[in-house]
């Protein structure tokens, strides 16, 4: 009930910006060139944990893309959604440039989605499949991952505690995902990395469940990495 609550009010109550604030709009044009036209670049976690993949990000973690990924995430913005997934289709381009894909989202824990009222990853990347599929990808979204028990919440621990926070926490599913993981490269996508430990257990259940990690794809990145840019597509 939350869930649509929120989305039939963001379509008939005043709007502000969620990036900038800017009245009447929900997402003003220069917050989207920010999230979405930034351009593509290779982010790398300082110390890199075991198993983490390539992972390629399409905006820097501050200001506009800050406060628009936590409006969707944390204040229910469902609408967001969709340029958020627009933002990370063009990072799964940078991993899969051609062929099909199986985009994977790290899997949240499940009390934070009950508190939330919605799955945020789960819907930016299935709007990330949409975008891709409409420019002739063949690309799919499928939560094949679970969290198999609870870990702590990931912000404010260090590099060193979210590994062991999250160290034999991710799973795949038994529900018949295993055939899904083994036929198409995966492309791991979350909104954002920091120290890379959820991406690299999330690595980890794939390939012990038989799939092939082609990388990972995130909305957002460390911002004082600027190498491998590649402009937005």
């Amino acid at each position: 009930m939350r869930g649509w609550w929120q989305e039939i009010a963001g379509l008939v109550l005043p709007a502000e910006c969620a990036g900038c604030g800017r009245a009447r709009t929900s997402l003003c044009e220069g917050c989207v060139a920010a999230v979405c036209g930034a351009g593509v670049r290779r982010v790398r976690a300082d110390p890199p944990p075991e198993g983490l993949p390539e992972v390629w990000a399409a905006a820097g973690y501050a200001d506009e893309v800050r406060a628009v990924l936590l409006a969707h995430k944390e204040r229910g913005l469902t609408g967001l959604a969709r340029p958020l997934g627009v933002s990370l289709a063009g990072a799964v381009r940078a991993v899969a440039p051609g062929g099909a894909v199986l985009l994977v989202p790290v899997p949240s824990a499940r009390r934070a989605v009950a508190v939330r009222g919605h799955d945020a990853m789960r819907r930016i990347a299935s709007a990330a499949a949409r975008e891709l599929r409409r420019e002739g990808t063949c690309a799919r979204a499928a939560a094949v991952l679970r969290q198999r028990r609870e870990v702590a919440d990931q912000s404010g621990l260090s590099a060193r505690e979210r590994r062991e926070n999250l160290s034999g926490a991710v799973t795949a599913r038994r529900d018949g995902c295993g055939g899904l993981l083994k036929a198409v490269p995966v492309v791991l996508v979350d909104d954002l990395m920091t120290t890379g430990a959820s991406l690299a257990a999330a690595a980890r259940a794939v390939e012990a469940a038989g799939g092939r990690v082609a990388g990972a794809a995130v909305v957002a990145g460390p911002c004082d990495e600027e190498q491998d840019r590649r402009p937005a597509l």
